[in-house]
């Protein structure tokens, strides 16, 4: 590092609070980003497999959303209106309405929460609490749902839930999500063994949540299968069916709703990250209609829905999803992806795929395998990270709109880092 970005970096290190995490990995100055690329003060480009952990699935400064948004600025378009009506959001719900609910059958209210995934959960279970009378929330093995406290009772995760300092973190019983006890045990009987005995100790749920693919978990990826049951376990027992979309829905599973070939329809469907499509800060709940039964402001915020954007949002869902064409190609960056990471695999002792769609990565057994690959491949311009319990995930999750080209030298760069990786340790062993 040269003296100069060491210099840049020190305020960072004099004034920013313990809690930053991701620039640990990425120790350099970013001043510039465009489509699936970022630059750093020192002129060079890296290329993202990051994309603001999937808060960018349209990459960076998309130019339509952009031009849209400054064009709103500049002719003093409404900046925060609260939860007032103003014509940004009629044009979100509008386009929301005609681009994602209409196509899917699904007839399902926005609840515009506060600004973060956390809060649009912390929404789902105070309605579903509110909903049925009970207080028990079950979740699963591996999920991470949010930071804040109620959100946080629902995250599997030691060292997150080391983070609330010994508050209460309660009202929740966690299962074995699929594939936690191994491929050889079925978890959804053992779920319904426990909800069907009376002296099993758990009380009746308000709600089941999970995420069809588990983003910080490991890349954990529910079956078809194991999400129908779930929804019908939950509705044999008067529970509702809250699914959490933040990190793998918006496209990034190859559909819009990562739960879309499931054919499952939840109670409550969580939004986040993407849903601005420019990273903007926006999340929404979106609720079946008979279970909309708040009272005005019972669940509200300054910043309930984000006017730019819904700005940006709209575009997104007129650019995006009018038709199957974005789909499909995202689709087919998937199989490239999916092909990419089985060489990785193949040179990896031990090393397996894990996700679906363009949320996928390689389990290389151990977190400090991951992560020096991980920073081999920042070394050579790539951005990447780690997930899963023990940061053992080597976790993709470029822009869906990367060039073909862009995402296949991507891959190349991770494969050489991997391949260096692996020789050092067996070097090292011998």
């Amino acid at each position: 590092m040269s003296t100069d970005m060491s210099a840049e970096l020190e305020i960072f290190n004099r004034r920013e609070s313990e809690a930053r995490s991701y620039c640990r990995s990425f120790e350099t100055v970013f001043t510039k980003a465009s489509g699936a690329e970022m630059t750093g003060a020192d002129g060079k480009t890296y290329i993202d497999f990051l994309a603001g952990c999937s808060s960018l699935n349209y990459g960076h400064n998309d130019p339509d959303m952009k031009e849209a948004l400054i064009a709103h600025i500049a002719d003093d378009g409404i900046a925060h209106g609260l939860d007032m009506y103003t014509q940004e959001k009629a044009r979100f719900l509008k386009a929301y309405e005609d681009n994602i609910l209409k196509p899917r059958g699904m007839d399902h209210k926005v609840m515009m929460t506060g600004p973060t995934g956390t809060n649009a959960v912390e929404a789902a279970m105070k309605l579903a609490r509110k909903v049925t009378g009970r207080r028990n929330i079950v979740a699963f093995t591996n999920g991470f749902h949010g930071m804040t406290m109620g959100a946080l009772s629902l995250t599997g995760n030691t060292g997150k839930r080391g983070g609330a300092g010994g508050g209460s973190l309660s009202d929740v019983t966690h299962m074995p999500f699929e594939g936690a006890f191994g491929d050889d045990t079925d978890t959804l009987a053992y779920l319904e063994m426990m909800l069907d005995n009376s002296s099993s100790g758990i009380d009746a749920p308000a709600a089941f949540i999970f995420e069809p693919v588990q983003g910080e978990g490991g890349l954990n990826a529910a079956s078809d299968e194991w999400m129908r049951g779930v929804a019908r376990i939950a509705k044999k027992h008067g529970a509702l069916l809250i699914v959490d979309d933040i990190q793998s829905g918006c496209g990034r599973t190859g559909t819009y709703f990562s739960f879309e070939s499931a054919g499952i329809v939840p109670d409550m469907i969580t939004q986040a990250k993407s849903l601005s499509g420019f990273g903007l800060p926006f999340a929404a709940l979106l609720i079946k209609r008979e279970h909309d039964i708040w009272k005005p402001a019972e669940h509200n915020g300054t910043f309930r829905g984000n006017t730019h954007a819904f700005v940006t949002g709209r575009v997104a869902l007129e650019k995006f999803w009018a038709d199957d064409g974005f789909q499909n190609d995202v689709q087919h960056k998937s199989a490239i992806l999916t092909s990419g990471l089985q060489a990785i695999a193949e040179i990896v002792p031990g090393a397996r795929l894990k996700g679906r769609g363009m949320m996928q990565g390689v389990d290389v057994g151990a977190g400090e395998t991951a992560s020096a690959i991980c920073a081999r491949a920042f070394e050579k311009g790539l951005i990447i990270e780690t997930s899963g319990a023990d940061d053992e995930v080597v976790k993709v999750l470029a822009p869906l709109t990367i060039p073909e080209e862009t995402l296949r030298k991507g891959l190349n760069i991770l494969l050489d880092a991997a391949r260096d990786v692996t020789v050092q340790t067996k070097v090292a062993a011998e």
